[in-house]
C-alpha cells in the first residue's frame, strides 16, 4: 500500500481514544531543546518518481568505499565479501526468521548459531561466547557491566587506546548504571600505566587489540595484575581479521572479549548494521549478555540445539536479567558465520596474511613523504602516520580529489591541538598498489 496521510477526522478519533488534548501533548515528555520546531528543509509533496531522484541526487554528494581509493578503518573495514554471502542470507527461511523461542521449529536458526559461537571462541581463544550482541560497542559496554557483576566492583580502567566511539557508549551506559570510570587519556604509541591503576576496587581494565592507533601488544603481564587483584581484564577487538595473523586475547589471560565482526560478511554500509561479538571464560558463563544456544540430544538421541541460559529481561528474568540487551543481530551473525565458513581456517590465515603486507607496503611508501612519520612499532591492518601539518584538512583535500586517505584522529578528540597532526590508516586487501601510488602522489602534492 502506498502511504496516506490521516484525515484531520481520524487524528481526532485517535486523540479521543487515547486521551490526550493534542499531538503535542503525546511529547511532553520529550525537553523542548530535543523537539525540532519547524519542518524540515524538504518539499510538502512530491511524486514516487520525484522522490526517487531527489534522493539519488542527495546521495551522490556521497562519496561510496567502493568509488575510491579508500583507507578508511576506525573500527569498521572494507573487505571483499564472497557472492555466497548475500545468496545465502537472503534464502526465504533465513530472511523471514525472527528469535528462536520455540526450538523445535527454529532447528536450522540455532545450528548456526551454535557454530557462530564456535566460530567467535576459536577466534577469541575463549571457553564460551553467546549468540551475538548489536555491535563492538554495545558488546563493550556490556562486558564492563558484567565485570562490576562478577567482581561487585564498580570501577572500569578505560585504556587510552580505546576506540573513542566505543568508550562514548561506556560513559552512557555508566552514567544510568551508576559505574565509574577511569578513562585515561589518548595514548598514541602508547606510553600508559594501566597496571598502576589496578586498585581493589576495580572491576576491569578494558583494552583493545590492535589498539585504536594500530598498535599490537602483549597483554599478559597486565592480565596477571589483574587477576591478582581480583579484576578482570576485558580485551576489545575492532578488526576481527586480525585474529587471524596475532595472539588471540585468550591466549594472553582475558577474561572477557568484546569484538566487532563487522568484517566477516558485513559491509561497511554507513555505518550499520553490524554484528557484536562477545566471549568469556566458562566461569562466568551465568553473568554473560543475551542469548547462548546450546547442544543437546532429542527423545530419540538425534542431535539438536536450544537456547541456553537466555538471559533476557523479557521472558524470563525481566528486572534481574544480566542485561537489557534484547536480542541478537541474527541475520549479521549468519553473514559471518557463512564467510568464515567459506574462508576455513587456512583461507582466513592467508587474508590476514595479506592485509598485514598490504598495510607494510603502504607504510613503507608513505613514510617516505618528506615530515610523514610512522607513530607505531608494530601494527596489523592499521597504523597511524604523524603529517607535518593538521591531517583534517589534508583529509578533506584528498576527498576532494577522489582519495580516501584515512581518518584524522582531531575527529574523535577536537580540540586537541596535540593530535591535530595524527591520520589514521587502514589498509586492507581492497586495496590495490594503484591505490597506494595515488595515496602517495596525493599526499605528496597536499604536503608539498
Amino acid at each position: 500500500m502506498r502511504y496516506l496521510p490521516l484525515t484531520d477526522t481520524d487524528r481526532r478519533e485517535m486523540l479521543a481514544a487515547i486521551g490526550v488534548p493534542s499531538i503535542d501533548a503525546l511529547f511532553a515528555d520529550v525537553p523542548a531543546a530535543a523537539r525540532h520546531r519547524d519542518l524540515l528543509d524538504l518539499p510538502l509533496a512530491m511524486g514516487e518518481i520525484e522522490v526517487e531522484r531527489r534522493l539519488a541526487a542527495m546521495a551522490a554528494k556521497n562519496t561510496s568505499a567502493g568509488a575510491a581509493p579508500c583507507f578508511l578503518g576506525g573500527g569498521a573495514y572494507r573487505h571483499h565479501i564472497p557472492a555466497a554471502v548475500d545468496h545465502l542470507i537472503q534464502r526465504g527461511e533465513f530472511l523471514t526468521s525472527y528469535t528462536p523461542y520455540q526450538p523445535e521449529l527454529a532447528q536450522g536458526t540455532l545450528q548456526y548459531l551454535f557454530e557462530f559461537q564456535t566460530q567467535v571462541a576459536l577466534l577469541t581463544g575463549m571457553e564460551v561466547a553467546n549468540a551475538s550482541l548489536y555491535d563492538g560497542a554495545t558488546a563493550c559496554a556490556e562486558a564492563v557491566a558484567m565485570a562490576g557483576r562478577v567482581t561487585r566492583r564498580d570501577k572500569a580502567v578505560l585504556s587510552g587506546g580505546l576506540n573513542p566511539q566505543y568508550r562514548a557508549v561506556c560513559e552512557t551506559y555508566a552514567r544510568f548504571a551508576g559505574n565509574a570510570l577511569a578513562i585515561q587519556d589518548a595514548a598514541p604509541g602508547g606510553g600508559e600505566d594501566l597496571a598502576g591503576l589496578v586498585d581493589a576496587d576495580t572491576a576491569c581494565v578494558v583494552v583493545q587489540h590492535p589498539d585504536f592507533y594500530g598498535e599490537i601488544r602483549d597483554y599478559s603481564a597486565l592480565a596477571e595484575i589483574c587477576h591478582k587483584a581480583g579484576a578482570l581484564l576485558v580485551v576489545v577487538v575492532t578488526e576481527i581479521l586480525s585474529l587471524g595473523a596475532i595472539r588471540p586475547p585468550g591466549e594472553m589471560g582475558a577474561d572477557i572479549v568484546a569484538a566487532e565482526g563487522q568484517s566477516f560478511g558485513n559491509a561497511l554500509s554507513f555505518g550499520g548494521p553490524y554484528v557484536g561479538l562477545f566471549a568469556s571464560r566458562e566461569k562466568f558463563v551465568r553473568q554473560m549478555p543475551g542469548r547462548l544456544v546450546g547442544e543437546t540430544v532429542d527423545a530419540e538421541g538425534r542431535r539438536g540445539w536450544v537456547l541456553t541460559l537466555s538471559t533476557r529481561e523479557q521472558h524470563i528474568r525481566r528486572e534481574k536479567a544480566t542485561s537489557n540487551i534484547c536480542t541478537n543481530a541474527g541475520l549479521c551473525a549468519l553473514a559471518f558465520t557463512i564467510h568464515l565458513a567459506l574462508l576455513g581456517e587456512a583461507g582466513l590465515t592467508r587474508l590476514a596474511r595479506l592485509n598485514h603486507a598490504i598495510a607494510v607496503a603502504a607504510a613503507e611508501k608513505l613514510v617516505a613523504i618528506p615530515g610523514v612519520q610512522l607513530v607505531n612499532r608494530s601494527f596489523f591492518n592499521e597504523f597511524t602516520l604523524r603529517l607535518p601539518r593538521p591531517a583534517a584538512p589534508v583529509v578533506e583535500t584528498l576527498a576532494a580529489r577522489g582519495i580516501l586517505g584515512g581518518i584524522p584522529v582531531s575527529r574523535f578528540y577536537p580540540g586537541r591541538a596535540e593530535l591535530d597532526d595524527l591520520l589514521l590508516v587502514a589498509a586492507t586487501e581492497m586495496v590495490t598498489p594503484e591505490d597506494i601510488d595515488r595515496f602517495d602522489a596525493g599526499l605528496r602534492e597536499v604536503l608539498r
